[in-house]
This record gives structure tokens, C-alpha cells and sequence, in this order.
């Protein structure tokens, strides 16, 4: 459990700041994107960023249990798939990356989703019980 709590005080938080910065900052957010996404150096870089700490969630939180852990480590299988396919391919995500900030409505819904699971995750790595 202490490994559990440790990672969702970590990623729980992390997950509220990004869903935050998502919504106080959505008119700003296409920009950003088109930004980021136009050198594959940048994806690939943003790739190894996800990648290494999904590696290490699943390292030391491979558990499968019917409880609120298994989105810590679904979480950390998550991060790892997403960083693959940043860094094995980088222009395709890019591609990707520059339709899917165009779909209506799709930034708030998933800012939401950050938000919702980062203050369960942090409820839970926080609370005594």
C-alpha cells in the first residue's frame, strides 16, 4: 500500500495541475500544440518525459487488485504506450496530436477526466484510512 499511496500522491496532484492548466488556458492551448508539435526532437524528448516514469510506476506498481490501485498502475501502462509512440513515431503523433485539439469540446472533457482522477488519486494516496 505504501508504494500505492507514494505514486498517487505524486501523480494525483501532477493530474489536477494538468486538467487546471488545460482549462485556464484553453484558448491558448491550440497554439501551444502547434508549437509543440511541429519538431518530431520535441515529441521524441516529450516521449522519454512519459515514458521513464510509466516504466518506473509499473516497476514498483505492477498490481492488479480490485481496488483504486489498479489506476496507479494503469496509469503507469498508460504512460508507457504513450511515450512508445511518441518517441517510435514522432511525425504520425504530431499528426495526430494537431487533428484531435481541433475536435470540439474534446480539451474540457479531457481536462475534467485529469481533474477527476488526479482528486481521487490524491484523495486517496492523502487520506487516513
Amino acid at each position: 500500500m505504501t508504494n500505492s499511496k507514494t505514486i498517487a500522491s505524486l501523480l494525483g496532484p501532477s493530474l489536477i495541475a494538468t486538467g487546471a492548466t488545460v482549462l485556464l488556458h484553453i484558448r491558448l492551448l491550440p497554439d501551444i500544440v502547434a508549437g509543440f508539435v511541429q519538431d518530431p526532437a520535441i515529441v521524441v524528448a516529450a516521449g522519454f518525459a512519459v515514458f521513464v516514469p510509466g516504466l518506473a510506476i509499473v516497476r514498483f506498481h505492477n498490481y492488479w487488485h480490485r481496488d483504486w490501485r489498479v489506476l496507479v498502475t494503469l496509469s503507469g501502462w498508460f504512460f508507457i504506450l504513450v511515450g512508445l509512440a511518441r518517441i517510435l513515431f514522432p511525425v504520425e503523433m504530431s499528426l495526430i496530436a494537431s487533428q484531435l485539439i481541433q475536435v470540439p469540446g474534446l480539451l474540457p472533457a479531457m481536462a475534467l477526466i485529469f481533474l477527476a482522477l488526479g482528486g481521487f488519486l490524491t484523495f486517496e494516496a492523502y487520506h487516513q484510512g
